[in-house]
This record gives structure tokens, sequence and C-alpha cells, in this order.
């Protein structure tokens, strides 16, 4: 009966343990978290999205936080991980939450590539959303196969899009960084609020503003979207996707 008693006061004190390791890392993820005005995604039509219009394993592409920086929005299929520790180059620490929408297996994340900041525009992207089986070299500059990446072709980073963009192989320093999503239950729509983790905007429109006025026709490339974005699949998008 001891024993017994003993057990069980050990199962609690572990699950107790668990439970207040995840309460912690996702208290961390708050704390990481850069919010920017919410904004609504929208169809080509401008009509509010709906999760369910999305097709599984497709990449879509919008604008957020700004009018000229793109970010992949995905349907894994699936449950995405959740919980999942993540470090910027910095050194910052961060908690990925996972998926959201009916079935938790809607991502998004920033398309700008930690390494060298390649990213979809509308002539061409080099960085593409893979659903099936990708053959690439992992971090111990191994062959391996996965499924569900996002794949840079300038330098062969690869990112997990089920486990908060990490780093899978390649030269990228850090993850992509996450496009946290509000759900709308009842409306079947999504919001953009933020975002967590690395975040290459300063750099990025140092390096390219003036080709990014070229490509978007605005002055102010730095200027936040406002109210509704739209969202587009990449073959839309970009006339061109590479898949090297």
């Amino acid at each position: 009966m001891k024993r017994a008693r003993r057990r069980f006061g050990q199962g609690c004190l572990a699950l107790f343990a668990t439970f207040a390791a995840r309460r912690a890392l996702l208290a961390t993820a708050d704390e990481a978290r850069t919010a920017y005005p919410s904004v609504l995604l929208v169809d080509a039509d401008g009509r509010p999205l709906k999760t369910s219009g999305l097709r599984v394993g497709e990449t879509y592409v919008f604008h957020y936080p700004y009018v000229t920086t793109p970010c992949f929005l995905i349907d894994l299929g699936e449950a995405a991980v959740e919980a999942v520790a993540l470090e910027t180059r910095d050194g910052e620490r961060y908690v990925w939450r996972g998926g959201v929408g009916p079935r938790r297996s809607v991502v998004a994340y920033s398309a700008i590539c930690t390494h060298r900041m390649t990213h979809p525009d509308p002539a061409v992207s080099f960085i593409t959303y893979r659903d099936g089986e990708t053959r690439f070299r992992g971090a111990d500059e191994r062959p391996t196969t996965r499924s569900q990446v996002i794949y840079c072709c300038s330098e062969q980073s690869v990112y997990d899009a089920r486990s908060g963009a990490r780093v899978l192989g390649g030269p990228a320093p850090e993850p992509l960084a996450t496009i946290v999503l509000n759900y709308d239950e009842r409306a079947d729509t999504l919001h953009a609020v933020g975002t967590r983790g690395a975040v290459l905007f300063k750099r990025f429109f140092e390096a390219f503003a003036f080709r990014l006025s070229l490509d978007y026709g605005v002055r102010e490339v730095d200027r936040l979207v406002e109210g509704r974005s739209r969202v587009l699949p990449l073959s839309r998008y970009s006339r061109n996707a590479v898949m090297c």
C-alpha cells in the first residue's frame, strides 16, 4: 500500500512538473512577442479568407506587418507541434505555440530567409514551401529526407514548417520569424497580430528599398499594413517559383 501511495505521489509530482514547465515556456513566448496592428487576411477578391478555403499543402503569400514584407501562409493538413523552444542568432529564446484553425494546422512565417534575406517577389521566388518528401543536407551535412519544409534555393537553407520554422539544414543562423495569427472560430477567419522570433525588417529595407519601391509601387517601403492583407497562392504572386 505504501509503495502504491509513493508511486502515485511521484506520478503527481511529475505531472505537476510537466505542467509547470509548459506554463513557463508559454510565458517566455509572450515576452518574446512583438505586437503590430491587427490585420484581417482576405482572399484575392477582398473577402475575409476562410481557413476552410485553404488548400492543404499550398503555399500562400501575404504582406505583414509592412506593405513590402512577404509572409507564407500554409495549411499543413494536421496539427503542428506545440510549445517548441527556439532561439535567435542573438541568443534570444522564445517558444513557438503551434498552428491555429479547426485542426491547429494553419501556420504563418515571414518569407524572408534569415541567411541572405532571399524572399518571394512578383518576378521570382527562390524560397518555397515543399509539402512532399524533400531531400537535403541536414545540420550534420548528411543527406536526409523530410516533408513539410520551407526550402531556400539561394544557399540551401531548410526550415521545418511543422516546428516553428526551426533550421534543419544549410547556413541559416536562426528560424524564420513566426507571424502570430488569431483565429476567429465563429467566422473561420484569421487576423495577423504580431511576430515572434527574429525580425529582419530593418536590414531588409536597407538592402532592398529601391527594388521594393519599384516592385510594389510605393514610396514608403516601411509603411505598416492597415486593415487587411490580401492572400494569394504563390503561383499567382510570383511568375516563377524556383524548385531547385
